[in-house]
């Protein structure tokens, strides 16, 4: 099993808490650090401070070394397609060829209502990703003189450099398509993606939603196993059950959520890498078991840096 780190930066982190988390994540050895790609704060208190996740990237790609860096997940409607592809090469760049990019079609309307960004009916978003991703693939690795005619952007005559940095067996940075498994985003995962993301993963669902992937890729011509099939889903690890609970405790404060603790962990033990180092590597191993080859471990407390630690101790090198 591989392993990543997500986390939440528009929950009122500054720059400075973004690079303490993933130095903290890179030293201890987790492969790649993900953020989301958002403007408004949540889960949580509301009005809290937010970064912009390709600035602060640009930023985490210049003051680490050997970490990956990526979003999941960038909307289509925050990024045009044509300016998209020269921010993340050019962070690519800066990075030495670490950078990992995770795309969809968008879903929290009060954000963009916030910042007077369009927020077109759910078919038009899609319409927009499938045309994004067209468009990244053919920047990134068409010869000069491409063109494109789609319905939302169209590239004439493009003359595109620098290409990405080359990769081992690769053409562009590692691009991923996530989802819960509807049948679109299966399809634009087996046409265009090298990673495809179920989110709020559940073994079961890894089982069901996996083998259709593969499928899809068998009926558009395309080996199954180029793709890598990952999945993201909360994480909460303590060492000891007493010092768990005081984590439950301070996740429950952090989300702004009323109630009792106990009920909180009930309805996510089922469904997210938690509790006692041992009981969380019996979660990777029932994913690993159900097909998933790398975790995205998201993570709701991401000052809590003793826990990063920990994952790294136990988990990820365990």
């Amino acid at each position: 099993m591989r392993f990543a780190l997500m986390t939440e930066p528009q929950q009122g982190l500054s720059y400075a808490d973004l690079l303490a988390v993933v130095r903290t994540a890179e030293e201890s050895r987790f492969e790649s650090f993900f953020r989301s790609d958002h403007y408004t704060s949540f889960p949580g208190e509301r009005g809290l401070p937010t970064t912009d996740a390709w600035a602060t990237l640009a930023g985490l790609a210049r003051e680490t070394t050997g970490i990956g860096l990526g979003t999941l997940v960038s909307p289509v409607t925050f990024r045009q397609a044509g300016h998209f592809a020269k921010v993340v090469t050019t962070i690519d760049e800066m990075s030495g060829g670490r950078v990992e990019v995770g795309v969809g079609a968008g879903w929290n309307e009060l954000e963009h209502r916030e910042l007077g960004l369009p927020f077109p009916p759910i078919g038009d978003r899609m319409d927009m990703l499938e045309e994004e991703l067209t468009i990244l693939h053919g920047l990134w690795t068409e010869p000069d003189g491409w063109s494109f005619e789609g319905r939302h952007w169209q590239v004439r005559d493009a003359r595109f450099h620098p290409k990405p940095v080359p990769r081992a067996g690769r053409r562009h940075p590692n691009l991923i398509v996530g989802g819960e498994g509807r049948p679109r985003s299966l399809r634009l995962a087996a046409r265009f993606a090298d990673e495809f993301n179920l989110v709020s993963a559940r073994p079961e669902t890894a089982r069901e939603v996996f083998p259709r992937l593969r499928h899809v890729c068998s009926e558009l011509g395309r080996d199954p196993d180029e793709l890598v099939y990952s999945a993201m889903t909360g994480v909460l690890v303590a060492e000891t059950e007493s010092e768990l609970r005081d984590r439950v405790h301070d996740q429950v404060r952090m989300l702004g959520l009323e109630g009792d603790a106990d009920e909180w962990l009930s309805q996510r033990r089922d469904r997210w890498i938690m509790g006692t180092p041992e009981q969380a590597l019996e979660r990777v191993e029932a994913l690993a078991s159900a097909g998933v080859q790398r975790l995205m471990l998201q993570d709701f407390l991401p000052r809590d840096l003793d826990m990063i630690r920990l994952l790294g101790a136990t988990v990820v090198h365990s």
